[in-house]
């Protein structure tokens, strides 16, 4: 019996097999497709502009570039996710940076134990910041300006304000010695650390719960999570990646400077933005960080190249700012 309407023609094994790569593109990217695509046109962009730009060399030097920003976005990516926010990271690296240079030349140290005693001094920063936030009720904007404060003074009254010079070449080379033609350890750091960071998000209750809390603290209280432990532990470990990536600007400059990063807070939450996070929490993954982060370090290097006057690249990125946010209100507001 016929029934007026033509079969659907059966699916071919190369339609098959384009499904199921696009499929596990979309999985892979986890909903940063559109920022991945801007990346792509951004550099098919900066090529034409600046041949330079895809040079081995050049894009070693990205990847070089984007180690300080990852570190920090992936961080900043938890911190998004809950509903917060942290304004201190730049502040609380120099803070850091300052204390493995005091520690290691003024006290004695011996250099291990100093960069031990940073990462830790970061992960302090970020306790106050979280306790404040948890128990004295302080918004997060205020609890991390506030910190911003602290952590910058505090950078500045460690030596008067003065920089410390000289590191050994072992500790430089961390950041320059390129292992199979182009690794450095701090390169390796960043990819280890955003493979945890992605597989924490992905598989691991904590992970999930750090969404439910951005969805709804009460909710995500009621379902029996530790929405105050949680929240701290958050910015506890945005306080740690934030005295890692002290220690790592410390291995790039050769020096401890109580002025360094000033400003980079702008750049890593611009990243995790960028990247598909919703400011309003509950949204974000650590694939679109990467993409993020990817962005602003080809935008800030490609407007280099091109020699862009630095105040014109923080017009760029502000701007930048502003539509990756306005994106995201659309968003929301196409949702609701």
């Amino acid at each position: 019996m016929s029934t007026g309407q033509a079969a659907a023609p059966a699916p071919t094994k190369t339609t098959t097999r384009t499904s199921r790569s696009g499929g596990r593109l979309r999985q892979v990217l986890g909903g940063a497709g559109g920022p991945f695509l801007g990346l792509v046109v951004l550099a098919v962009a900066l090529f034409i502009a600046t041949p330079a730009f895809l040079t081995v060399n050049n894009l070693l030097n990205i990847l070089d570039q984007i180690t300080i920003l990852g570190v920090l976005a992936l961080g900043m990516t938890f911190v998004i996710v809950t509903g917060g926010i942290d304004l201190s990271v730049g502040a609380v690296l120099a803070f850091s940076m300052m204390v493995l240079g005091w520690t290691s030349h003024d006290a004695g140290w011996p250099l291990p134990l100093s960069i031990l005693a940073a990462i830790l001094a970061g992960g302090l920063c970020g306790l106050v910041s979280g306790l404040g936030i948890t128990r004295a009720k302080l918004p997060p904007f205020i609890a991390t300006l506030a910190m911003l404060s602290i952590a910058r003074g505090a950078a500045n009254v460690i030596t008067d304000g003065q920089q410390i010079v000289g590191f050994p070449d072992w500790f430089t080379g961390l950041s320059t010695t390129r292992y199979f033609g182009f690794l450095t350890v701090t390169a390796v750091i960043l990819v280890l650390l955003l493979v945890a960071g992605w597989a924490f998000m992905r598989y691991r209750p904590g992970g999930r719960g750090l969404y439910a809390i951005g969805g709804s603290p009460e909710v995500a209280r009621l379902a029996g999570i530790d929405v105050k432990r949680a929240t701290t532990g958050v910015y506890v470990t945005m306080g740690l990646l934030a005295g890692l990536a002290g220690v790592i600007l410390a291995t790039r400059l050769d020096s401890a400077q109580p002025s360094a990063a000033n400003g980079i807070e702008l750049d890593t939450i611009a990243a995790v933005v960028i990247g598909g996070a919703s400011l309003s929490g509950g949204v974000g993954r650590i694939t679109g960080t990467i993409v993020g982060v990817l962005i602003i370090g080809v935008l800030r290097n490609g407007l280099n190249l091109m020699s862009v006057s630095p105040f014109v690249q923080m017009i760029v990125i502000g701007v930048v700012i502003a539509l990756a946010v306005m994106v995201d209100v659309l968003r929301r507001r196409d949702q609701v």
